[in-house]
């Protein structure tokens, strides 16, 4: 398995408004194209105003045919008009596990 971690910087003072609209608008065409969503986390510390998502993939094959199923749905097209606005900055890596990692 891989792991997708993909990191968004929101502006301040809006990242309680976009995880609302992710949530109500993004979560369920994610979850049903992508599949495996393994967490979806804010920041406490450190840089805040940051989410970081962790996406599960049983290979990097897996990874780009769902992202572009994902691409190409209207549904998650029209979300992506409600709030691309407020991301300041996206960046995103791929983690491999190792051979004792529990996932």
């Amino acid at each position: 398995m891989i792991v997708d971690e993909r990191i968004y910087r929101i502006q301040p003072g809006k990242l309680g408004e976009f995880i609302a609209i992710f949530e109500a608008n993004g979560l369920e065409v994610q979850k049903r194209i992508l599949g495996n969503l393994i967490g979806y986390f804010t920041t406490e510390e450190g840089e805040l105003s940051t989410i970081v998502q962790l996406w599960g993939y049983d290979s990097m094959e897996d990874r780009s045919r769902r992202r572009a199923r994902l691409y190409a749905d209207p549904q998650w097209l029209a979300y992506r008009q409600m709030n691309t606005h407020m991301i300041q900055h996206m960046s995103n890596r791929i983690l491999v596990s190792t051979p004792f990692s529990p996932l």
